[in-house]
């Protein structure tokens, strides 16, 4: 799979420059659906589940975008202000720059609670798929975060990755994205694994039962990363589902 760039410098609303790479010849020159794939909290656009999308995507004929939110990966900003709120804005940079063709927004992990935020509120998305997407963020933060003191502690001990009472305060005033989820009309697909012990898959369940063109895939014994042999049943279930909206 060869990665490219062609759109330029892609920059949010702060102008820091968010990084992405596109596959399966992407550019703005190239019509018909593009699919944008959003990482969750404390990874980036390169962990092994997106590239195996994007790769499968490719092989399918195609094309992706997936990009690190500001403060995360190579991009430019500030990690402690990579709450929700300022990740949907971030999606919304990179939509403005792809404008004018087919969209699918991909979200992973809380990066599946911003797609749902933008899809409830962006016509220019048209197809949604959420994998292991969160939906109770509040819960979410207080289940592993809530026993550390934000500007002290890391979260998961990573380094690159302080806790912050900036995004603490966001999960909880956003709560949960179930309301939304009913404002999503567009054909949304789920996939969650059955042994996610991050975000549970019941998670996954209750959004589909709420939105009107919801399809949940479970996948048994699958992680949160759909590590193995789920990570390709994952991509390639997406790719399945998109082929079968054309």
């Amino acid at each position: 799979m060869n990665d490219s760039t062609p759109f330029g410098e892609l920059r949010n609303a702060q102008g820091e420059r968010l990084d992405y790479a596109c596959a399966g010849g992407a550019g703005p020159d190239v019509a018909g659906l593009l699919v944008v794939i959003c990482h969750g909290v404390t990874a980036n656009k390169d962990r092994a589940w997106a590239r195996t999308l994007a790769a499968e995507l490719a092989d399918a004929g195609l094309p992706s975008l997936r990009f690190s939110f500001s403060g995360n990966g190579a991009s430019e900003g500030d990690f402690r202000a990579s709450t929700v709120t300022k990740e949907v804005a971030d999606l919304g940079a990179v939509l403005d720059a792809v404008a004018g063709r087919p969209l699918c927004v991909v979200g992973h992990s809380m990066g599946g609670a911003v797609g749902v935020l933008r899809a409830a509120s962006d016509p220019r998305i048209g197809l949604l798929v959420s994998l292991a997407g969160m939906v109770h963020t509040a819960a979410f933060a207080e289940r592993k975060f809530g026993a550390l003191t934000p500007g002290r502690d890391l979260m998961w001990d990573k380094p690159e990755c302080p806790l912050s009472a900036e995004f603490m305060d966001d999960m909880r005033r956003v709560d949960t994205v179930l309301p939304r989820a009913a404002e999503v009309t567009i054909p949304w697909l789920l996939v969650h694994g059955t042994e996610d012990t991050v975000v549970p898959c019941s998670e996954s369940r209750e959004a589909a039962a709420a939105a009107p063109r919801a399809e949940l895939v479970e996948v048994p014994g699958a992680d949160h990363l759909f590590s193995g042999d789920h990570e390709r049943f994952m991509a390639q279930t997406v790719v399945g589902w998109l082929r079968a909206q054309a």
